[in-house]
């Protein structure tokens, strides 16, 4: 067995044996504390609490305008972010949750029925597979089906996270959307760090550093991705800090589309988008980024990029953008949103 089925092993061992649920968690990494939205607050009501209890995310990683989209849960667990998607799909949507850990799917499939009964849908929309977030191929999901894809915590423990980006753009129809929280660092972990198996199974030793992901995320082709939020972790555990030595962990919530024209860097074409009100949850306002919040009605200058993630995506219906990309001014002018504490600092990817 090579190195990455044992890491495999180990965290399938991890989170299918020796945690019986949330609580046994031995840092506060794998444990959201970012509040929910008030329409998903309502639904986790509706959810079962085994499902709950054996939840291990960090955060909220469930897009609005999902209804009657198709949409891949990475590493699904107990379900619980599988069912509060498959909620607001709608019967007219399908979820597909994949995990590897025999024990979590098993805590998942016993309440696809009753759950769907209990929102009121004539069948199930939601199904959970067994395979492996870097071969979703091995677990039949074909290219360009998958409308949105989410994950909670979970990436970070890949061993090989080149494949696993590579896969979910595979899958991704042209306009869909990667919406994710992990765990990042704010620089490259050392291999005693990286390698330490509880450090690892924490959701710490694989965190990425936020520089090596954009760089991932451009040899892949996506040459721009966003930070919606953004807050400092904190670990709970004197000795686990410890070994991480001076790295600090954050928990991101990111987005990324499928889109072939995004630059990378935020270029001036003379484009305004007007956000026309029309999302349900959302009448006021929209909110694209961590610095880009689109006001009901009022115009706004976007470069590029933004104009095509709200033009050429799922939510090109509640926008209206003018002008193209005939005429070149430049650079745009890029800028983040108002200082923040670095617990909760919000930080640009180095796009607009």
């Amino acid at each position: 067995m090579d190195t990455m089925q044992n890491n495999l092993a180990a965290i399938q061992e991890y989170y299918g044996k020796a945690l019986s649920g949330n609580k046994d968690l031995q840092t506060g990494a794998c444990c959201s504390c970012a509040p929910l939205p008030a329409a998903q607050q309502a639904i986790l009501a509706e959810i079962d609490s085994e499902v709950l209890e054996r939840f291990y995310g960090c955060g909220s990683p469930i897009p609005p305008a999902i209804e009657g989209c198709t949409l891949l849960d990475l590493g699904c667990g107990s379900g619980r972010d599988a069912y509060l998607a498959a909620k607001l799909v709608g019967p007219h949507g399908r979820v597909i949750g994949v995990d590897m850990t025999a024990e979590q799917l098993a805590v998942a499939r016993r309440h696809v029925d009753s759950q769907c009964r209990r929102f009121g849908f004539a069948a199930p929309n939601v199904e959970f597979r067994q395979g492996y977030i870097e071969d979703l191929a091995g677990c039949g999901i074909a290219d360009n089906s998958i409308d949105v894809v989410i994950s909670n915590c979970v990436i970070n423990l890949s061993p090989d996270k080149r494949r696993v980006f590579s896969e979910i753009f595979r899958v991704l129809k042209p306009g869909g959307e990667l919406y994710f929280s992990d765990i990042f660092v704010d620089r490259r972990l050392p291999d005693s760090v990286a390698q330490d198996p509880l450090l690892r199974n924490e959701c710490l030793g694989g965190a990425l550093y936020i520089e090596d992901f954009r760089r991932l995320l451009q040899s892949l082709g996506c040459m721009d991705y966003r930070v919606v939020s953004k807050r400092r972790s904190e670990l709970n555990n004197p000795e686990l800090a410890a070994r991480l030595g001076q790295a600090r962990c954050y928990a991101y919530t990111i987005r990324a589309f499928k889109l072939d024209c995004l630059e990378d860097i935020c270029e001036d074409f003379g484009q305004v988008a007007w956000y026309k009100g029309t999302l349900p949850d959302a009448p006021q306002a929209f909110v694209l980024d961590d610095h880009h919040t689109f006001y009901t009605g009022k115009p706004m200058l976007v470069c590029g990029n933004s104009a095509a993630m709200v033009q050429e995506t799922r939510f090109g219906k509640h926008f209206e953008v003018r002008g193209d990309r005939s005429t070149h001014f430049g650079p745009f002018p890029c800028g983040t949103g108002p200082a923040q504490s670095d617990d909760d600092c919000a930080c640009s990817s180095g796009c607009c």
